[in-house]
Order: C-alpha cells, then sequence, then structure tokens
C-alpha cells in the first residue's frame, strides 16, 4: 500500500477502509479476475471485522466488481478487454459534467485536494510508481465527487473510475504511465483555473487518450 492510500484510509470508518482496501486489491489483481473467495477469507485478509468487510462486499457488488454466488462464495469480476473501451465509452459524458462542475466551484480548501492529487502523480511517473499513480487517481476521483453539484453524474462515474483503473493496470501500454499522467494533469490545471470550458476539453481528451491505450492492447 503506498503512503498516499494510507494516508487516505486512516482516518475513515471500518466500512470505508474495508472497501477502500478491497477496492485496491481487485484494481491491482492481487485479487485475481473471475477468482471465487470467502467472506471469511477476505476478513483474515485485510484484518477488519464481519460488518465492516459485510457492506464493502455489498458496496463492491453494486459496482460490479464482485458477485455473490449461492454456495460457491463471492466472485471477482473477470476482466474482458474488449470492456475497457466500454467503460470509456461510458464514463465520458458523466466525467466531462464532474470536471466542468469542478473548475466552475473550484474553492479552497477543496482546491488543495486537486493540488495534492497533481503533485501524488508527477511524483509517481518520476518514480514509475504504479501504486502511488492508482492512489493519486483514487484521490482526484474523491475530489471530484465531494466538489460537484451534480450527485446523478457522480454515482454513475464511480464505478466506472474503479473499473478503469483496473483496466489500466493490468492492459497499460508502454510509456503508458506518464501518457496518462500527463493527461490527468491537464485536467486538473483547467479546473484549478476556474476555466470551465477548457476543463470538459481536457477531460475529453484524457478520455480519448485513454481509449487510444484501451484500442491498443487489443492490437
Amino acid at each position: 500500500m503506498s503512503e498516499i492510500q494510507t494516508t487516505l484510509t486512516d482516518a475513515l470508518p471500518a466500512a470505508s477502509r474495508a472497501y477502500r482496501e478491497l477496492e485496491r486489491q481487485i484494481v491491482t489483481l492481487e485479487l485475481a479476475p473471475g477468482s471465487l473467495v470467502t467472506e471469511g477469507a477476505l476478513i483474515d485478509r485485510i484484518g477488519l471485522g464481519r460488518t465492516p468487510v459485510r457492506e464493502a462486499i455489498q458496496r463492491l457488488a453494486w459496482e460490479g466488481l464482485m458477485s455473490v454466488r449461492p454456495r460457491a462464495g463471492l466472485q471477482i469480476a473477470p476482466l474482458d478487454p474488449a470492456d475497457w473501451p466500454r467503460v470509456l465509452e461510458t464514463r465520458r459524458g458523466p466525467e466531462i459534467i464532474l470536471a466542468r462542475s469542478a473548475a466552475r466551484l473550484m474553492a479552497e480548501p477543496m482546491s488543495g485536494r486537486f493540488e495534492a492529487a497533481m503533485n501524488a502523480m508527477h511524483k509517481a511517473a518520476g518514480a514509475e510508481d504504479l501504486a502511488g499513480f492508482l492512489d493519486a487517481d483514487k484521490m482526484l476521483d474523491d475530489a471530484l465527487t465531494e466538489i460537484t453539484d451534480n450527485p446523478f453524474a457522480a454515482r454513475v462515474a464511480t464505478p466506472l473510475q474503479a473499473h478503469s483503473r483496473r483496466f489500466w493496470y493490468r492492459y497499460r501500454t508502454p510509456g503508458g504511465l506518464r501518457e496518462s499522467v500527463d493527461g490527468h494533469v491537464g485536467v486538473i490545471r483547467a479546473m484549478l483555473a476556474k476555466d470551465e470550458r477548457t476543463a470538459g476539453e481536457e477531460m475529453s481528451h484524457l478520455i480519448n487518450l485513454l481509449m487510444r491505450q484501451a484500442l491498443l492492447q487489443r492490437g
């Protein structure tokens, strides 16, 4: 777990900590796609109690990252590379809404959260730190969800963001980390500048960039 992830999770309620840790392990494939696990195994794995883990499982199942198999246990969602472009296509509209609303509403202290995510991404790129980038990306997504005045867009985008990180981690292209960081930073700078139009354009550019990566891995 990166320093960012540790900082993000330490102050959260137990159910939120359980969710973040299990989501992280699914995204980074520590919980292998398609594998079967039990509730008890997850409790042992992350060292939290039955109630918070059960709440986390319910949320992960709703987001499509895990499914409950009667008499078989819990199945981690399979990973089909053909689904990555579909996830990105669905993300585009809600993400543009979130970027534009963040630019319109940007103010202290939220701007510090966006700056921290941007700085963490730069640091991750310099160190080729994939875990650090994923955690910074999660920090950005959380900030977008918190600042927006459109909760409907946030509810659509949130599960798609987790799926997208998972696909990116598994199928990233050579040089994909630096390219992805540059794309995210362009969005953050526009939002910090309170430039609503450019923020939307930069978000569309970022989705296009990720779409190219997705199509490249399909050959």
